[in-house]
């Protein structure tokens, strides 16, 4: 599982240029099956992504994919994290990592 951190840079100013294209790159992770949670950082610092299911060389590529990303807009930070305990609710999330792990050991 990841948090990936999406934070202005640069170019923030471009931001309303590539916003349909970062939004649509958004909508294919989550259609993906990748992305849960995509939020804003407050106040005005950017955005959060909680990603699962993937390994960190597929989320880099798709992190670099990102318009937002690509042309300066956000810097992206991947931090990855082993979830041990969740509510009820999102058991999936542990389920999901430890079948992941076992397909890909050396991730």
């Amino acid at each position: 599982m990841f948090v990936v951190l999406l934070r202005f840079a640069e170019n923030k100013s471009l931001a309303g240029q590539f916003m349909a294209a970062h939004n649509t790159w958004i909508s294919e992770g989550i259609d993906a099956g990748l992305f849960l949670v995509v939020g804003s950082l407050q106040p005005q610092q950017g955005g959060a992504v909680l990603v699962h299911n993937t390994s960190l060389a597929e989320l880099q590529e798709r992190v670099n994919a990102d318009p937002f990303v690509r042309e300066g807009v956000v810097k992206a930070e991947i931090l990855e994290m082993t979830p041990v305990k969740t509510d009820a609710r999102l058991n999936f999330l542990l389920d999901e990592s430890l079948q992941f792990n076992e397909r890909t050991p050396n991730s």
